[in-house]
């Protein structure tokens, strides 16, 4: 953290500079390319029921059909409306993401620190940049602590660079990583300007890499639309040499191919996605790429960290152990002797505290000093917090030349930099353990007498007084046990990596029940294992004590290489390897760095891990009813095809029982149910009770998509037998169309139910709230009724009204095609049970 800005004398812009600088130079973002419906327009134009649609059209214009070409430039703009719609719900959702994802950065205005969207700044602004941050803009150095940055994102060098006012070296730029100290610097370029900006323009002009599942999806319509192409060609011939009608027979051609063509399923899956991130950004969860929706429900291993997550991040300084020649010989602390380490500790701290143990320091200070020395002292150098364990020194001198130095780090640490005895190593080692047993989270102070300018490049270089042992205590989440559970319900392992000792992690672990606390293992002994040897190690170990980021590194690689896939909780500048190898980077939005949250793939609001429950549910949920709605899609297309196919393959009395006309408003009521309704579903309740599902597995398996296939074959099997059963009662062309019209329409609203789960009947799932599903089944049958009983619509599709006999016929027909499938949920309800 830095000094109040007063410190340094800086005052940066006024409101109206700043406007003044807005208008003349422009906001801090790339030129980016606007939502263009004309574009867009075009490029559906290019889709294939599109193409399908207006060659249909064009065909039954020039065959003098006006009626059905106008019918089918009406279904064009439908489809057309129902995309765009689609499409529109997708982005607004990721335009609500962006903002939500854009860092902020910190800057000086009229004399405060204030924070603010990195887009709203402005050239001439002083920001403020420090370790665990981003750099927002490009800019001049004025002011500088042991500053280093991380510019491999401009140069490819991916070591630290160290800057400062004072040299050659005193230009920052956007998007470099600050990995030490702190600089304060006046922007001179921001937007597309920037050294970034003339790079690459946008980043977000980068297509990302297709995920499995999209490939599955993809491959599957491909494939899909190559069997339409060769049906088409085959159909189209049979016909056209049969009849020698070039018109006719394209016709029947089309409507087989347009009968293939799956085309929402693409559609399905896009929405699915999108509306799945914009459900978990209003439970508190920042999704960064929509991909990560697919992966949460496959998560199998959760790796938290301790403090802030586990705990509560509340620290307060519970005790204290000062270490003096008295207390060797059992004499207590006097309280003079207990402020001076507090002071030690205090002075290690930043000026201005963030972390919660050096907020403690700084508030137990200014309870027991006599006077504030704060005001009087002024930070020169800084070493940040490094080393293995991790250890931090601050140096501060005032206008007399006074100097203090003082470090805390991990006790092991700090240990080792000061000059100690065996004996007096053996009693701080007693102590530690006895504050470490209580589960308090403990510090080691010390102080140096270094002088001169000439400091050395490691802290751990310097000669150290060993003053004392600080212990705060953080208490446990009250509901971390029964989040833990949640996550051991579904299946998922959670395995706690901490850089805090063995002794704290173990105590809170035992406050909190924790599974596989037995095992623990520390960062050094970690390092020093084979890969074969930590592959066996990280699974049967929970709890991994000293971590430092290639020990924490090392983990998560062992585990992918077990086919885990890992989430991973992180907060700090060295969490960021990690979070960023992790299948699912956690970032904690409250006391999470700049650098964790770029490069993690969520970010929780409000640091509750309970959300990682909800996440977890919310992506097998998005999973399960995107599996529903591909189904739903596979078992109605297929009698939809084979309706089309059989009577002019086998040359039945009508060969043409269903017209484009009549395909494409079965197609426009699919395409609703499929990704609409479905997408809108709730979570079933066994959901979480569920084993996680592998990644690499495809997407459905061979008895789910038997499933499918048998469900589609047996409504086809209902369809055609209501066509036979039509001829041989020697009912006519119109009377029979109108039944297997029914029948079919009938089968996909009782699939629509029976398909809401493939587990629970259909009495459950009534239950469920999705108040679309009332909705359009509503509109299908309100749609039906006119079709069938208004003399003009019904003329149009060449239907006849039919008799009630006819309608029960069919309408039975279609109910007991779809309702069968509620015996086998039955059955295996029961063999699960």
């Amino acid at each position: 953290m830095i000094s109040p800005p007063n410190d340094y004398g800086f005052k940066g812009l006024t409101t109206a500079q700043v406007n003044d600088s807005r208008k003349a130079f422009g906001r801090n973002e790339t030129v980016k390319k606007k939502y263009n419906l004309f574009d867009r327009l075009k490029a559906l134009m290019g889709e294939p029921m599109i193409v399908l649609l207006l060659v249909a059209s064009l065909l039954y214009f020039i065959s003098g059909k006006t009626g059905d070409g106008m019918f089918m430039v009406f279904a064009i703009f439908l489809v057309t409306g129902i995309s765009l719609y689609q499409e529109s719900r997708s982005r607004h959702a990721l335009d609500a993401l962006k903002t939500l994802t854009q860092s902020a950065c910190r800057l000086i205005r009229e004399g405060a620190i204030q924070e603010i969207r990195r887009e709203d700044i402005v050239i001439g602004d002083i920001i403020v940049v420090e370790e665990g941050t981003s750099v927002p803009a490009d800019g001049i150095i004025v002011h500088s602590n042991d500053f280093a940055v991380n510019e491999s994102i401009l140069t490819g060098e991916s070591l630290a660079v160290f800057k400062n006012a004072d040299t050659e070296r005193n230009r920052i730029f956007q998007g470099t990583t600050v990995v030490g100290g702190l600089a304060i610097a006046r922007v001179d370029a921001i937007g597309s300007g920037t050294e970034l900006g003339k790079i690459g323009k946008s980043i977000e002009s980068i297509k990302e890499e297709e995920t499995p599942l999209q490939r599955q999806v993809g491959s599957f319509v491909k494939r899909m639309a190559a069997v339409g192409t060769v049906v088409f060609l085959i159909v189209w011939a049979i016909n056209y040499f049969e009849s020698y009608q070039l018109l006719d027979s394209l016709l029947k051609a089309l409507t087989l191919a347009m009968s293939i063509l799956p085309e929402e399923i693409p559609v399905a899956f896009t929405t699915f996605m999108a509306l799945g991130a914009w459900r978990l950004m209003q439970v508190g969860i920042i999704v960064k790429q929509t991909k990560t929706v697919e992966t949460l429900g496959s998560a199998t291993v959760i790796c938290t960290d301790k403090t802030g997550t586990i705990t509560e991040n509340r620290m307060t300084l519970a005790n204290v152990f000062v270490f003096s020649g008295g207390k060797q010989t059992g004499r207590p602390a006097t309280q003079e002797e207990e402020r001076g380490l507090i002071e030690s500790g205090m002075w290690s701290s930043e000026p201005i505290p963030f972390d919660p143990m050096e907020v403690a320091l700084h508030e137990a200070y200014e309870k027991s000093a006599v006077l504030d020395r704060r005001p009087f002292f002024k930070l020169i150098r800084e070493y940040p917090l490094g080393g293995r364990p991790p250890m931090m020194t601050h140096v501060f001198e005032d206008d007399a030349g006074t100097r203090l130095i003082a470090a805390k780090g991990a006790p092991e640490a700090v240990i080792g930099v000061s000059v100690l005895s065996a004996d007096e190593k053996e009693i701080i080692e007693k102590a530690l353990q006895s504050l470490s047993g209580e589960g308090f989270r403990v510090l080691g102070v010390a102080t140096s007498d270094f002088k001169g300018d000439n400091f050395p490049d490691e802290q751990q270089q310097l000669t150290f007084t060993f003053r004392g042992l600080v212990a705060f205590y953080d208490p446990p989440k009250k509901n971390i046990q029964e989040v833990f559970e949640s996550f051991y319900r579904a299946g998922i392992t959670v395995k706690i990596i901490t850089g805090d000792n063995a002794a704290t992690t173990m105590t809170i672990a035992r406050q909190i029940n924790f599974q596989g606390r037995e095992n623990v293992l520390n960062g050094e002994a970690l390092l020093r294992m084979s890969e074969e040897e930590v592959k066996e190690k990280v699974m049967s170990t929970n709890i991994f004590t000293r971590m430092f980021p290639d020990a924490k590194l090392r983990i998560l690689n062992a585990l992918k290489a077990n086919g885990q896939i890992v989430a991973m909780t992180g907060d700090g500048v060295n969490d960021g390897p990690a979070l960023k190898a992790a299948h699912i980077g956690i970032a904690m939005g409250k006391k999470g760095s700049e650098i964790a949250k770029e490069v993690s793939s969520l970010v929780i609001t409000d640091d509750d891990l309970s959300r990682m429950v909800d996440a977890v549910a919310m992506g097998r949920k998005i999973y399960s009813n995107l599996k529903k709605a591909i189904q739903y899609i596979i078992s109605i297309h297929i009698p939809i095809i084979l309706t089309v196919f059989v009577p002019l393959a086998l040359g039945w009395i009508y060969p043409a029982i269903f017209s484009p006309v009549h395909v494409i408003f079965l197609e426009l009521i699919m395409g609703p149910t499929c990704s609409i309704l479905y997408e809108n579903e709730p979570m079933e309740k066994n959901i979480m009770l569920q084993k996680p599902r592998p990644l690499t597995s495809t997407f459905f398996s061979m008895q789910e998509l038997g499933t499918s296939i048998v469900q589609g074959l047996v409504i086809s099997a209902g369809t055609l037998f209501t066509y036979q059963f039509a001829v041989q009662d020697a009912f006519n062309e119109p009377v029979t169309r109108t039944m297997v019209f029914t029948t079919l329409l009938t089968a996909n609203v009782f699939l629509t139910l029976v398909n809401r789960s493939f587990h629970y009947s259909i009495f459950t799932t009534l239950g469920y709230r999705n108040k679309l599903v009332p909705l359009i089944i509503f509109i299908t049958l309100v749609l039906a009724a006119a079709f069938l009983f208004v003399p003009p619509l019904t003329r149009f599709f060449e239907f006849e009204r039919p008799d009630g006999f006819q309608f029960f016929i069919s309408v039975l027909s279609g109910f007991v095609s779809v309702i069968w499938f509620e015996g086998v949920k039955a059955v295996n309800r029961a063999r699960k049970s």
